[in-house]
């Protein structure tokens, strides 16, 4: 009986190490990086944004110095509605800041990544985050460097630089690490 307790507390310890270890990835531009150019093509979300559907542009280029959060995703569930919700409610706020956000949709083919991003955005109600493809759907552009294991890799920026950097791994957003980087973009414009 011992034994068994013994072999269970180590199955719990195990767990605990393997989760953590999942929950950490480093993906995408880091602290102090700059951001570059890239091309992406806008699918829906943020009508308020200037740019319409459907348009291939540099959309970082259209969002300038003002302050950002960057999204790079490789799946949107319920979690992650609730952290673009959250999300909105910050870019209502800081609306006079011109504080932005704007999801890249990344994976294997882009015209199912158009499709679904657009499915989601409708199904939750998105307002104020435009969503795209990037030209390079699969992992984003190439000098990002998202890592494959990152199913959530958010930048938030001001000025092309980089200020915080959230990487999340699959099954990986917590609420406390949607309050973390919502806090981050509200740093964005003080």
């Amino acid at each position: 009986m011992r034994a068994l307790r013994v072999t269970g507390g180590v199955a719990v310890i195990v767990c605990g190490i393997v989760a953590a270890a999942q929950a950490e990835v480093t993906s995408g531009p880091q602290v102090g990086d700059t951001v570059g150019a890239f091309t992406v093509t806008k699918v829906t979300g943020n009508p308020d944004d200037g740019v319409a559907d459907g348009k291939t542009l540099c959309y970082r280029c259209k969002m300038g110095q003002r302050p950002v959060v960057m999204v790079f995703a490789r799946s949107a569930d319920e979690k992650f509605a609730k952290f673009l919700k959250k999300l909105e409610g910050e870019l209502e706020e800081h609306a006079g800041d011109k504080l932005t956000a704007f999801v890249n949709m990344i994976g294997t083919d882009a015209d199912s990544l158009k499709k679904s991003a657009a499915d989601f955005v409708a199904k939750h109600g998105i307002k104020r985050v435009a969503f795209v493809v990037p030209e390079d759907a699969a992992n984003g552009p190439p000098e990002f460097k998202i890592a494959p294991d990152a199913d959530v890799t958010v930048v938030c920026y001001k000025g092309g630089q980089v200020k915080a950097n959230h990487a999340i791994a699959k099954g990986g957003l917590s609420d406390d690490k949607i309050g973390a980087i919502v806090e981050a973009s509200c740093h964005l414009v003080e």
